[in-house]
């Protein structure tokens, strides 16, 4: 069972990208051809940069089979 992780920046939602991508075992180039997604994207992404682009971001997550969800605080 995996734990979800908490995103609290562009950074932590890369950690996240990154580490469900090692655990399927693909690399970087793998999902580039994948999704047609550049490779820097995917690294600029995976590395935290905030001004990527959200809807390729949410996509990258749902093809690697991640599930974002928003929920209320407190």
């Amino acid at each position: 069972m995996t734990i979800p992780t908490k995103i609290t920046d562009a950074s932590s939602f890369g950690q996240a990208i990154r580490r469900r991508r090692k655990q399927l075992g693909y690399t970087q180039a793998f999902i580039s051809e994948f999704t047609g997604f550049s490779v820097s994207f995917i690294s600029d992404l995976e590395n935290g940069k905030s001004t990527a682009e959200l809807g390729k971001a949410i996509f990258l997550a749902n093809t690697l089979g991640m599930d974002c969800t928003l929920s209320p605080r407190g």
